[in-house]
């Protein structure tokens, strides 16, 4: 195992190579730029309008709604109950609860799911905040995650697993000072973020592997040590990973815009073109005799001199434009309606229906819900991963401290019991789906 800057340098540029391969960079600025409106960056048409029918920013923010529209809890459960564990199992998930609410762990699986959906995965990165004495979680970029084997899409069955970052030099400077290391051996890489300086900024690497049951890990950059090898004493990667769409054989899923992004110009397009057509063909253009008339002006009441008498023949007529096909706004329309459809976005699900009662609304929109269920799944797999990550955590840096079972009573509790009792950790979706149709109906019918 590779522990010297070189060597994990090496193989970071090994991740960012099997990237490269995929067009994985390329594809995430281009669905980036898509989702945020910025369709038509690098076209040099200045002569064309340039209108923006976002269909995806739509669509995408539907899932996220979908996905994320009922509460996660977790659960927990001995595998063989006795009082201790039971009790265990209680205080754990009362300090669960109370970690997704400190951190903010409902906004972040938004963002995950946002992630997920237009670059084609979402990461969470769990880490122990010394100072507040809490697990912290923070959502990093697919790109900035490399495996040891790309071909297997477990994060838990890693060699290793490399999380970059970019930082300022002078921090990570002090950083390995702290740790006993040279900072002058910290030298900005020469990697650069679009067209932004980045002389002061420096890659660092953190890079995690499995050794006799618990994770260790390194932090270096390319030209030196930021942090020597340390035992984090966890059992499990502190990076819980979901992809949109699973491709076999990589880690890396495929993105819910990527297959559609030609629908989406082909829409922009049409538009540009039929408001060009519109702007050249629906007002009247006048011809007039060039002999007669020495300059023509459409100013409103304005005399115009002519040579001869004005009566004697027609001078001047307009002519009017030949009319846009109706075949325009209806390719338009059906581009628009089927992208939404097979993207599982229908009209039904956004509301865009004229039901004659209530059953016409709810069945619709459950029966378009269909479609997500495999990402609302893939979505309560990523939850319990971030559950059990959290839980693992606790046993090693929360000790012996004040906590409660949920009863209002607080008691001093080893969290280092969580690595001997037998537990099963059961992620339950606390739903409000019966209660939400119920209500849906009733207000309806009234």
């Amino acid at each position: 195992m590779r522990t010297d800057p070189a060597g994990v340098w090496a193989e970071y540029q090994k991740g960012v190579s099997y990237n490269e391969s995929l067009g994985l960079y390329e594809q995430v600025r281009v669905n980036e730029r898509f989702y945020i409106g910025r369709q038509w960056e690098g076209l040099y048409a200045p002569d064309l309008d340039k209108p923006v029918i976002n269909v995806l920013k739509r669509v995408v923010s539907y899932f996220i709604s979908m996905i994320v529209a009922d509460d996660v809890s977790a659960s927990f459960a001995p595998f063989e109950p006795d009082k201790q564990s039971e009790h265990a199992c209680r205080v754990l998930s009362h300090e669960t609860a109370r970690i997704i609410e400190q951190t903010g762990l409902k906004d972040l699986s938004r963002d995950v799911i946002r992630n997920s959906a237009v670059d084609g995965d979402g990461c969470l990165y769990f880490y122990y905040d010394p100072q507040s004495a809490l697990v912290c979680a923070e959502v990093i970029d697919n790109t900035e995650v490399h495996f040891g084997m790309p071909g297997v899409q477990s994060v838990q069955k890693q060699p290793y697993v490399i999380v970059a970052a970019r930082k300022h030099v002078d921090s990570v400077r002090r950083e390995a000072e702290e740790n006993g290391f040279d900072g002058g051996d910290i030298l900005p890489d020469g990697v650069r973020e679009g067209d932004q300086p980045d002389d002061d900024m420096v890659t660092v690497l953190v890079k995690l592997w499995k050794d006799g049951g618990t994770v260790r890990a390194v932090r270096t950059t390319a030209s030196g040590m930021v942090r020597g090898e340390w035992d984090t004493g966890y059992s499990r990667y502190p990076l819980a990973w979901m992809p949109w769409d699973k491709v076999r054989h990589s880690f890396h899923g495929q993105a819910a815009l990527t297959a559609v992004i030609p629908n989406q110009i082909a829409i922009n397009q049409l538009f540009a073109m039929g408001i060009r057509s519109v702007k050249m063909n629906a007002f009247p253009k006048i011809l007039y005799d060039k002999s007669r008339i020495a300059r023509w002006s459409n100013r409103v009441g304005e005399a115009i001199g002519v040579v001869g008498s004005p009566s004697e023949q027609v001078l001047a007529q307009s002519v009017r434009g030949g009319d846009m096909s109706g075949q325009v706004v209806q390719l338009i329309e059906l581009l628009t309606q089927r992208t939404l459809e097979f993207m599982g976005a229908s009209d039904a699900s956004l509301g865009n229906v004229r039901p004659d009662n209530t059953s016409a609304i709810i069945a619709p929109q459950k029966a378009s819900a269909m479609p997500l269920e495999l990402q609302r799944m893939e979505f309560y797999r990523f939850t319990e991963d971030c559950v059990r990550i959290m839980t693992d955590m606790m046993a090693v840096h929360y000790g012996v401290r004040p906590a409660s079972a949920g009863d209002g009573k607080t008691e001093m509790f080893d969290f280092g019991i969580l690595r001997s009792a037998n537990l099963s950790a059961r992620v339950d979706v606390g739903s409000a789906a019966y209660y939400s149709e119920l209500m849906q109906i009733e207000t309806l019918d009234n």
